[in-house]
């Protein structure tokens, strides 16, 4: 009985020392360097997934199913005179200058161009991929070139234009953003139909959905991994819940002309949106929302939070369908994500890389690891700028940014022993790889 009263106490003395040990602490300790220092090098070593890019040749016209207004506003951080995009030639093309002058950049130009003709066919882009140690990359674009290997470049198709069949005329004209985005959609409307065989659009709603669907099922067999929505660009995120009878007799009354009402478009839209999220749930594809700032001076910020999608994410209804919102909700990424409590609700990281150096970034991903660590995955939003700086600049700037932030963020999360050095490491693979993954059932590697 004595014994058993001194191990008692001697657990109870040895308790608080062991309970502090694992407290988390608030703030870093001297050690965080360090820690970033061990963690950086192994980071770099894992194989990158690039949920979110776009990437192609600058005169390439379906590098996105949209345009850029003229004379767009970009953040600093994403403008041409950027020193850390002379930088990302350095390293990709050994370009021996620190700044974009005329001259200089026609160095660059020059060097891609020679390279693009000894590295025929998909070679090049495949070689971007390879400098950057990343495994596959999201090609969300309007049409795949036979310049991008599917192997590594698994396509992410457009679905924002069935919601648009009718006249558009009043939609055209509501800002001169708008005067830019609406034909492009009514021109991937018709690359579908063309598609298909469908000259004109279909007589009968019914006939209608039975387009979409047919279209979406093509578009999988074509190697579509996941359907994606620009919907912010060009009209509020606020989805009601229409009944079909409803829909069906505004497309009857629109589809052989005349020019719908805003409040019957906006109708008509939101049952075609809710059933193309019912069909990614059918088809097993996932559902990549557009969450995040846009370009242009007419994007509306408060119509477009990521938090109008919220009856939707948590309708029962769609339990079967996977969500990724692209760009995470930024610059509500605190509120963001929160929506990723739901199983099927997943968000990419892309675009807040960029728009956000390392330092502000490294928030950003510490915040997630430390909610829902399973639910975030690494993007690059890269786009080719102009003629000169590419994609590629862009995908170098968004993989150094997020495996350094990365890096940072876990450094101090072990630091505050918060998780362990190798459970860092776990969540790296996952974030960079793993999860991301897992969502195309074997579509992917």
């Amino acid at each position: 009985m004595r014994s058993r009263i001194r191990q008692l106490l001697f657990a109870a003395l040895i308790a608080p020392s062991i309970f502090c040990a694992a407290q988390a602490r608030p703030f870093p300790g001297p050690d965080v360097q360090q820690i970033y220092q061990r963690l950086l090098p192994q980071i770099e070593k894992i194989p990158a997934f690039d949920h979110h890019a776009h990437p192609g040749y600058f005169d390439d016209p379906d590098v996105d199913a949209m345009a850029a207004p003229p004379n767009a506003s970009a953040p600093f951080r994403t403008r041409d005179d950027n020193p850390e995009l002379a930088a990302a030639a350095k390293a990709l093309f050994g370009y021996p200058y620190a700044d974009f002058s005329p001259e200089h950049a026609k160095w660059l130009l020059d060097k891609k161009t020679e390279l693009k003709k000894q590295l025929a066919g998909t070679t090049y882009f495949n070689s971007i991929l390879d400098k950057l140690n990343t495994e596959s990359s999201v090609a969300n674009r309007a049409m795949m070139p036979d310049y991008l290997d599917p192997k590594r470049f698994p396509w992410v198709f457009f679905a924002d234009s069935f919601m648009w069949p009718f006249n558009n005329e009043r939609e055209t004209a509501r800002d001169p953003d708008q005067g830019v985005f609406i034909p492009l959609q009514e021109k991937m409307l018709h690359r579908w139909m063309q598609q298909k065989g469908v000259g004109k659009l279909p007589s009968t709603f019914a006939d209608y959905l039975k387009f979409i669907s047919q279209t979406l099922e093509d578009n999988s067999k074509r190697g579509g991994i996941a359907m994606k929505f620009e919907v912010a660009y060009f009209r509020p995120m606020t989805f009601s819940d229409p009944t079909r009878a409803q829909a069906e007799d505004i497309y009857q009354r629109y589809v052989t002309g005349g020019i719908p009402s805003e409040r019957d478009y906006r109708t008509f839209q939101d049952y075609v949106f809710r059933y193309l999220v019912l069909e990614g749930g059918r088809l097993h594809l996932p559902v990549h929302i557009h969450t995040a700032v846009g370009i242009g001076d007419y994007f509306n910020l408060s119509q477009s939070n990521i938090m109008n999608l919220e009856s939707v994410l948590r309708d029962p209804r769609y339990a079967s369908t996977i969500f990724v919102m692209i760009h995470g909700g930024y610059p509500l990424e605190r509120e963001a994500i929160w929506l990723a409590a739901m199983k099927n609700v997943y968000l990419d990281s892309s675009f807040g890389e960029l728009a956000q150096y390392p330092a502000a970034f490294k928030e950003t991903l510490k915040m997630w690891l430390e909610t829902f660590p399973d639910k975030i995955t690494f993007g690059t939003d890269c786009f080719p700028y102009n003629q000169v700086l590419g994609a590629e600049e862009s995908y170098w700037l968004g993989v150094q940014s997020s495996r350094t932030a990365l890096a940072a963020a876990l450094a101090e999360m072990v630091s505050e022993n918060e998780i362990t050095e190798t459970r860092a490491l776990e969540l790296a693979h996952a974030y960079l790889h793993d999860t991301a993954v897992k969502l195309y059932e074997g579509r992917v590697r």
